[in-house]
């Protein structure tokens, strides 16, 4: 397992579904570490709900946070950080959307080649560097084609920085259960 001298896994994925307590979890990791911290939220505030619930994670968040707005170019943003410093990126899932949803005049090749830079940047960051996403493939098949799509891409991407993270973490009712690593 990469670890920095602390024993801090490079790269977590924290996984989850929708109010699991995948983000929270997240955070603790990163703030048991020494700031300054990085949150890089894929979010577009699209609407008053959405705007509700960005609202609602800064709030819980502590000082000691800089916040950047990645909800396209995420592998730059990741490749643009300072070594060391802890990253949380949240949520692949959002930032998997925004791509699909920006595709529409693109061919596939382009999702892909965004997915691949992404998971390049990943296997090159030095961490700590924890990434939320939504476990989506555990319902039922959905009913058209761009949903399917959408939870086929974000099971691959996820089982590819899996391959990839020391420590994978699933989060059922708020508690975490670790898949791999310690």
């Amino acid at each position: 397992m990469a670890q920095d001298g602390s024993g801090t896994p490079r790269l977590t994925l924290v996984l989850g579904g929708a109010r699991s307590g995948k983000s929270a979890y997240a955070e603790r990791l990163i703030e048991a570490l020494p700031p300054p911290w990085l949150y890089v939220a894929t979010a577009q505030a699209w609407d008053d709900e959405m705007r509700a619930r960005i609202a609602q994670h800064r709030a819980r968040r502590s000082g000691g946070w800089e916040t950047r707005e990645a909800p396209r170019d995420l592998a730059g943003v990741l490749d643009g950080t300072e070594p060391g410093r802890p990253v949380l990126v949240d949520c692949l899932t959002l930032w998997l959307t925004n791509a699909l949803l920006a595709e529409a005049d693109r061919s596939e090749a382009g999702l892909a080649a965004e997915t691949a830079a992404l998971v390049e940047a990943c296997a090159r960051h030095p961490g700590p560097l924890v990434l939320v996403s939504n476990e989506v493939g555990l319902g039922i098949v959905p009913d058209n084609a761009l949903a399917r799509r959408f939870r086929d891409e974000t099971g691959r991407l996820h089982q590819r920085l899996a391959a990839l993270a020391d420590r994978v973490v699933l989060t059922v009712a708020g508690l975490p259960l670790v898949v791999k690593g310690e």
